[in-house]
C-alpha cells in the first residue's frame, strides 16, 4: 500500500475536521467525513451523531488529540490518535481510513482501544 505525505495529511485533516464538527454539534459536517458505506449504515446525519453522542465520548468531546504513526490493520489504513476524553481517561481510537474515487479520504470506522496505565504496579 502506496501512502504518499498528501495522503497522511488528508487524513489527518478529515480526523480533525470531523472532531471539531463534533465539538461543534454539527451533524451534517460530521456525517460528510464518513466513508459512503457508514453513511449508508446510519442513514441520516442525526442517527450518526445520536450513535458517537451515546458510544465514542471520547471522540464526541475530546479533550486533546495526538496523531500517532498510520498503520495497517487487517489490511486496512488506519490512524490511530491518542484521545483524552472528556473524563480524562486517555484513549487510543483507530481510525479506519478508506480513499475514494475522487482521491479523498474518509473515515470507514472507528474502533476505541483502552491504553493501560503505565504508572500503576503490579
Amino acid at each position: 500500500m502506496q501512502i504518499t505525505e498528501t495522503d497522511r495529511a488528508s487524513i489527518r485533516i478529515a480526523i480533525k475536521r470531523q472532531l471539531q464538527a463534533f465539538q461543534d454539534d454539527d451533524a451534517v459536517g460530521a456525517f460528510a467525513f464518513a466513508s459512503p458505506g457508514i453513511q449508508q449504515t446510519f442513514q441520516n446525519p442525526e442517527n450518526f451523531m445520536q450513535m458517537v453522542k451515546n458510544y465514542y465520548q471520547p471522540v464526541y468531546r475530546p479533550r486533546s488529540a495526538i496523531f500517532d504513526d498510520l498503520a495497517v490493520v487487517n489490511g486496512a489504513l488506519a490512524q490511530p490518535v491518542l484521545l483524552l476524553g472528556p473524563d480524562e481517561i486517555p484513549v487510543r481510537a483507530l481510525y479506519l481510513m478508506e480513499k475514494q474515487l475522487d482521491g479523498t479520504w474518509r473515515i470507514h470506522g472507528c474502533h476505541l482501544v483502552p491504553i493501560e496505565n503505565a504508572f500503576e504496579s503490579d
